[in-house]
């Protein structure tokens, strides 16, 4: 089916932030004496804000009652970041501009509501953004495909027409096990994880090369299965 509607993720496709949230978890954990490392990282990405509070939780060795307050510290500091400016990955305002003056474009966030809305307010991009969903409007994060199955439902496209836009592992499972075409843009400052590439339908180096009406799908990957 032909390219409908373009859904992007957005920390590491259109913000560099996902080192904002290590840094900001690494740093909530450091001042209580305890450690948060890349490989913690690595494991919360693509969850929503109650998957990662909760690993967050259990990694830390923490109480369960301090889920909460872990949400609402890590997500104050990377909004409050955010209200400084954006770290917009180079080209990428540019790219999604240009590809939403041709289809649909919607934002898939594995992001708090709060943290979509300062980043979306600082590139200048809402009002090209036609549909927001973050995770934490479904019932499970990524590698559910719930997020991106969610946003064809508000963009009133079948998923097999929709194009993911991913640069974790998570995602990329999100976006084929949600049976659409999946874009992997890797993010060198938080890598996608091993075996990403093999996942997914097809690879760009940067989301300003992204033309995707010559995206061709994967015969060797079936739209809707999640390879092990």
């Amino acid at each position: 089916m032909p390219v409908a509607a373009v859904i992007f993720d957005l920390d590491g496709v259109i913000v560099d932030s996902e080192i904002w949230w290590h840094e900001e978890r690494t740093a909530w954990a450091a001042e209580r004496g305890l450690r948060w490392t890349e490989a913690d990282t690595r494991a919360v990405m693509g969850a929503n804000s109650r998957g990662w509070a909760r690993t967050m939780r259990e990694r830390l060795g923490l109480l369960e009652a301090d889920e909460p307050m872990i949400l609402e510290a890590v997500v104050r500091r990377v909004t409050d970041r955010y209200r400084r400016g954006a770290p917009v990955i180079a080209g990428a305002v540019g790219a999604v501009r240009r590809i939403a003056a041709r289809w649909p474009v919607a934002v898939a966030s594995s992001a708090h509501r709060s943290v979509i809305d300062a980043a979306l307010g600082a590139t200048g991009l809402r009002d090209v953004i036609a549909v927001v969903v973050s995770s934490d409007d479904v019932p499970h994060g990524k590698p559910d495909p719930a997020v991106y199955l969610e946003t064809a439902r508000r963009l009133g496209i079948p998923p097999a027409g929709c194009l993911v836009v991913e640069d974790s592992i998570n995602g990329v499972r999100a976006g084929v096990a949600a049976g659409m075409t999946v874009v992997l843009v890797p993010n060198s400052s938080v890598p996608p994880g091993p075996g990403a590439e093999r996942l997914t339908h097809h690879v760009v180096a940067r989301l300003r090369d992204l033309d995707p009406a010559a995206v061709a799908l994967r015969p060797d990957l079936a739209a809707g299965e999640a390879p092990a």
